[in-house]
C-alpha cells in the first residue's frame, strides 16, 4: 500500500476501521482480493510476481499491511520480498512481538518498509529503516511512505476525512471506499522532500495517484465489528479507471 488511514479502538461498535490505496506500476501482474487457493484462510490481493501481498486478513482476524519507504538512495528491492511479510504474519500463530523480533533480525534484507500488524487484540507498527517498533494507541492514524503518522498532506487529509466519515452509529464499507479517491495535488510549500524531484513529488502527493505507467491500482475498506465479524471491500482500477468491486463478509464463527 501507499496510503493507509485507520480508526483504532475509537468507535464503540467497530474496533478497527481501515481505508487504503495501493499504488503500483500498471504493468505489474496482480490478482484482486480473494481467498487464496494455497492458503485458504487468507483474504488478500496478490502480487503475481513475488506471490506476496500488500494488505490482507485471515479468517482468525489477523490483519497485515505494508507500505514502501520512499528514499531513492535505497535499493529498489532487497534480497527478500516485502510482500512476503504479509503472508507470513497472516499464516502464523506466533505472537506479534516475536514476529517483529524476527523481522528486526533480518531487516537489512528487505527494501524499506512500514508494516502494520493486528493480532485481534493489539495493533503494532514496525519500520525497518529506523528499526522503529510501537504498539499503536487508540486513535485515528495514518501511514504512507515515510513512517507512522508522518504529517504528509495526503496522510493528514486521509485521517481527517476518515474521522468525519466514522462519526456515526453505523458504518458501511461502501461508504468508506470513496474516501481516498481525491486526485488533488498538494501545494508546493507543504510537500515533503523525499529526493524524487518536485514534479514527481507533486504527483505522488495526491491520495489517488494517476501518472503515466503508475498509479492507484486498488482501494480497500475494512470494518471489524465488536462481535468478530469483518466486512471487506476492494475496488480495482485499470490505468486509473474503475474496473470492478469485490466484497466479502467474514462471520465471527469462521
Amino acid at each position: 500500500m501507499c496510503l493507509i488511514a485507520f480508526s483504532y479502538k475509537v468507535h464503540p461498535a467497530y474496533p478497527l476501521i481501515i481505508v487504503a490505496n495501493r499504488d503500483e506500476f500498471y504493468d505489474r501482474p496482480t490478482a484482486a482480493a480473494h481467498f487464496w487457493e494455497d492458503e485458504s484462510d487468507i483474504l488478500a490481493g496478490r502480487d503475481l510476481r513475488q506471490q506476496g501481498s500488500w494488505m490482507g486478513l485471515s479468517k482468525s482476524g489477523r490483519f497485515a499491511a505494508i507500505t514502501n519507504y520512499r528514499d531513492p538512495r535505497l535499493p529498489e528491492t532487497g534480497q527478500l520480498s516485502r510482500g512476503e511479510i504479509v503472508r507470513l504474519f497472516l499464516t502464523s500463530t506466533e505472537s506479534t512481538d516475536s514476529f517483529i523480533q524476527s523481522l528486526r533480525s533480518k531487516r537489512d534484507l528487505y527494501g524499506g518498509f512500514n508494516v502494520l500488524l493486528y493480532d485481534g487484540e493489539d495493533m503494532h507498527h514496525y519500520n525497518n529503516i529506523y528499526d522503529e517498533h510501537r504498539i499503536v494507541e487508540s486513535g485515528i492514524h495514518g501511514v504512507s511512505n515515510a513512517t507512522f503518522n508522518t504529517p504528509w498532506p495526503k496522510v493528514e487529509t486521509a485521517k481527517h476525512i476518515l474521522e468525519k466519515a466514522t462519526d456515526k452509529d453505523t458504518i458501511e464499507v461502501n461508504s468508506l471506499i470513496p474516501l481516498l479517491a481525491n486526485d488533488e495535488i498538494a501545494q508546493d510549500e507543504v510537500l515533503p522532500n523525499t529526493g524524487v524531484g518536485i514534479h514527481l513529488e507533486r504527483s505522488l502527493s495526491a491520495q489517488f495517484v494517476k501518472i503515466p505507467n503508475y498509479g492507484t491500482r486498488c482501494s480497500t475498506a475494512i470494518v471489524y465489528h465488536n462481535n468478530g465479524e469483518i466486512d471487506f471491500l476492494e475496488r480495482t482500477y485499470e490505468n486509473g479507471n474503475y474496473k470492478f468491486d469485490r466484497s466479502y463478509h467474514i462471520d465471527a464463527e469462521e
